[in-house]
């Protein structure tokens, strides 16, 4: 399966939207960092840690334990993510938006590197010290990947010589470096309902967070639109307790909340 046909994406991939730029680079950081972790814990017969990390670095401590291999990780991405855009033979414009955005997925990971390292010594001191390479927490990656998409740059293809290309389209922002996401097509209007996108249901009646400034704020949410407020019986399981032996017994309790959502 591709991402195009994934249902769990929605429609969301089929243009070549920032939001799509996304999707396709946290999918392929992804597939590079599990296989990378799996690596690491032994699960694949193929690959190991990365042996190529050792002896004794400049810094003077010793190359020692599990270094992630994620060359092996970024190669398997490749291999396996890149597949169907190097099947168009990489002609289209979107497709180069794809190898593009799937490379910068990856490099978010290479840019979050890190060397972990431990001490041995009599009574905690540190008279030898071993490190190793490791992944950062994919947590870092994605919002390393979601700050490349606030700062996605808008692009065209052109030709330069027999060479396709992705340049920006307003040219008096800076070339994108092959670390940014890069779009094609502008972002649908979210705010609203569109019957001839599908699955653009807009914001009316979505429950929002009248104290928020975050995303699920009233203020962002509705688009300016306003909010109606609402009180609503709520009814959750409370006093619970444990009785011997074994089940758990709670009683109802009912409150009043206010409950907002988007005109």
């Amino acid at each position: 399966s591709t991402l195009e046909t994934m249902p769990v994406f929605g429609k969301v991939v089929t243009q070549g939207t920032r939001e799509a730029a996304f999707v396709y680079a946290i999918s392929a950081a992804s597939v590079a960092f599990a296989v990378t972790r799996a690596c690491s814990s032994g699960e694949l017969e193929k690959c190991g840690c990365d042996h190529n990390v050792h002896g004794v670095s400049p810094e003077g401590f010793q190359w020692s334990g599990c270094s992630d291999n994620i060359a092996y990780g970024v190669a398997f991405s490749q291999s396996f993510v890149d597949v169907r855009e190097r099947s168009k033979g990489q002609s289209s414009s979107r497709a180069l938006m794809n190898l593009h955005n799937n490379e910068a997925g990856r490099k978010a990971i290479l840019s979050q590197m890190r060397v972990e390292c431990k001490c041995h010594g009599v009574s905690g001191s540190c008279e030898v010290k071993t490190c190793w390479k490791a992944m950062p927490p994919f947590r870092k990656v994605g919002n390393v990947i979601k700050e490349k998409f606030d700062g996605a740059t808008e692009v065209e293809q052109r030709k330069v010589g027999s060479t396709k290309v992705l340049f920006p389209r307003n040219t008096q922002f800076k070339p994108h470096t092959d670390e940014d996401l890069v779009y094609l097509d502008p972002s649908p209007d979210f705010c609203d309902y569109d019957p001839r996108t599908p699955g653009m249901l807009g914001t009316v009646g979505r429950h929002c967070n009248r104290t928020s400034k975050a995303i699920d704020g009233c203020e962002l949410m509705c688009c300016g639109r306003g909010f109606q407020t609402q009180e609503v019986e709520v009814v959750n399981r409370c006093s619970c307790k444990f009785h011997w032996c074994c089940y758990v017994k709670c009683k109802q309790c009912r409150k009043m909340v206010e409950i907002h959502t988007c005109r």
